[in-house]
């Protein structure tokens, strides 16, 4: 493996992004200080399903879930793992100019198998000569001890980030969306996660229905609590064959406006420390079955409202951290 960095004896280091001019930790702000040089993701489907698709604590998966990621035909990806990563590198090379990249175990929960079969997986990815670090897009209930074992082993040969779907601390909001667990899993992942030399990320939503702006900050502080390293945050959007598209079409549920997302967004990152990463401020999919919000399509256009937001408070990230 002598291809890939071994991980820092910190990790992840934490680079003076306000001397940059930078109003939050910027994920891409990160990566050019850790390696020198752009740094995409590959993004690998891997078959996995979710203890929430299979009956295992529920059926039919997340609220906001695109249905069609619950299929036998997606849980038998028809190409290899290396085969997806050639294929997902020609394509971002023409796009970028980039030699080195990130393996993103993403759809599903890609910790959700036996310890061995992780094991030949992982080894796949990090055996392609391009790849520098590995993500693992995962539960808080899906990550028992032995997994962890093996995550922490991995950490011990190249940068791995695990990226944890809390969403949110409220547990009436992880009802609404049928996560299958309550925010009690989360705390005691991250109490089993910790100090194993892996970062740390939560995925957050924000604009959850029945949630008050209150809610949402108190969100913020539990971050915060945690102890996490980085986290990807996103407003609730709606796409087709999910439980939500039809709550959004009846109205009965309203997806959050920009104005109301980007003042929201800011106010929660003024309460997070300047050590947290932040990989993400917006998410969206592909406009084919995209229902809405129609703007948060325009990424460019939410980066350059939420910089606004932060000059016109003449904020920054953690300037409220306490």
């Amino acid at each position: 493996m002598s291809a890939h960095p071994q991980a820092s004896s910190q990790y992840p280091p934490v680079f003076d992004w306000r001397s940059a001019g930078l109003r939050y930790y910027s994920y891409r702000y990160f990566l050019k200080n850790r390696y020198g040089h752009r740094v995409q993701r590959v993004s690998i489907d891997a078959g996995f399903t979710c203890p929430n698709v299979d009956g295992t604590v529920a059926f039919g998966g997340c609220t906001f879930c695109d249905n069609r990621s619950f299929s036998p035909s997606r849980r038998q990806p028809k190409f290899t793992i290396t085969e997806q990563i050639n294929d997902g590198i020609n394509r971002l090379k023409r796009r970028y100019k980039c030699e080195h990249f990130t393996a993103y175990f993403q759809p599903a929960t890609n910790t959700y198998a036996p310890v061995e079969k992780l094991r030949q997986m992982y080894d796949e990815a990090l055996s392609h000569p391009d790849i520098v670090a590995m993500s693992v897009g995962t539960r808080p209930d899906c990550v028992p001890d032995d997994v962890l074992d093996l995550l922490q082993e991995f950490a011990q040969r190249t940068d791995l980030t695990v990226e944890y779907g809390m969403q949110t601390m409220h547990d009436k909001s992880l009802d609404w969306m049928n996560r299958g667990h309550h925010h009690d899993a989360m705390v005691e992942a991250m109490e089993r996660s910790h100090g194993r030399g892996f970062e740390i990320c939560a995925h957050i939503m924000l604009g959850l229905p029945g949630e008050s702006h209150e809610d949402m900050l108190a969100t913020a502080h539990e971050v915060v609590r945690l102890g996490l390293d980085a986290v990807k945050i996103h407003n609730l959007y709606a796409v087709e064959n999910t439980p939500l598209a039809d709550q959004v079409r009846s109205g009965q549920v309203k997806l959050m406006e920009r104005d109301d997302y980007v003042s929201t967004l800011v106010d929660f990152l003024e309460l997070l420390p300047q050590n947290i990463i932040v990989e993400r401020i917006s998410g969206d999919s592909p406009d084919n079955y995209f229902i809405g919000p129609a703007w948060c399509l325009d990424k460019p256009m939410v980066l350059k409202a939420v910089e606004a937001e932060f000059s016109h408070r003449g904020t920054w990230q953690g300037k409220f951290c306490k």
